[in-house]
């Protein structure tokens, strides 16, 4: 019997290390390969012979096109980009992928505001999300509403939801740390939102 309760103690002792080792291990290995995966594809992009310099060419070529079209080709590109912008499908196309990179690295950053959305008026379920468009008239959607994406959990897309301002609740938190909490499913540790998110919730209860 003491023989039995030994192996049972030493094998939930080796699946406790086990699991421990996957803690470890797990999320290093996948940033790792996704890291190198990426650094990869990049460097293919331009075979050439040395390792590394195909990414290294890419760096700096985006750099010099950043540089170039800020000072010299800014007043060049823009009948292309009229042009483009005229094209029934490729204006589409164009556009979207344009106003999403502002959304993360322009000067009209969208994912900056985080607030709490409630859902539904019979019930208390609220989600996160960003407010993305304050004026919704040019989409002929008037009275008090905002335009407020609400992103998936563990996947980098998401829904645009339009919703009374009524049911948004500003939340005093990084938006880095939202977008995180969101993705990882709710279990990653933040504590300035968590202690937001308990705050709002007093408020209401009072």
């Amino acid at each position: 019997m003491e023989e039995l309760k030994s192996d049972s103690s030493l094998l939930k002792t080796l699946i406790k290390y086990f699991l421990q080792g996957l803690f470890y291990i797990v999320p290093t290995a996948v940033t790792i390969y996704v890291i190198y995966y990426l650094v990869v594809m990049l460097d293919n992009l331009i075979p050439l012979e040395i390792p590394g310099l195909g990414i290294l060419f890419i760096l700096l070529s985006v750099t010099l096109i950043g540089f170039l079209g800020s000072h010299f080709f800014f007043t060049y590109f823009k009948p292309f980009e009229r042009a483009i912008e005229k094209t029934p499908l490729i204006k589409i196309i164009y556009s979207s992928m344009k106003d999403l990179m502002n959304a993360f690295v322009g000067k009209k950053q969208q994912f900056k505001r985080p607030v709490l959305v409630k859902m539904d008026s019979q019930s208390d379920a609220e989600r996160l999300g960003f407010i993305t468009k304050d004026n919704l008239n040019e989409l002929g959607i008037e009275g008090n509403k905002v335009a407020v994406y609400l992103p998936f959990s563990y996947a980098i897309s998401g829904q645009v939801y339009i919703v009374p301002t009524k049911n948004v609740t500003p939340i005093n938190a990084s938006s880095a740390d939202v977008m995180k909490l969101i993705i990882s499913g709710g279990v990653t540790s933040v504590e300035q939102l968590n202690q937001t998110i308990k705050n709002n919730n007093d408020e209401k209860m009072e």
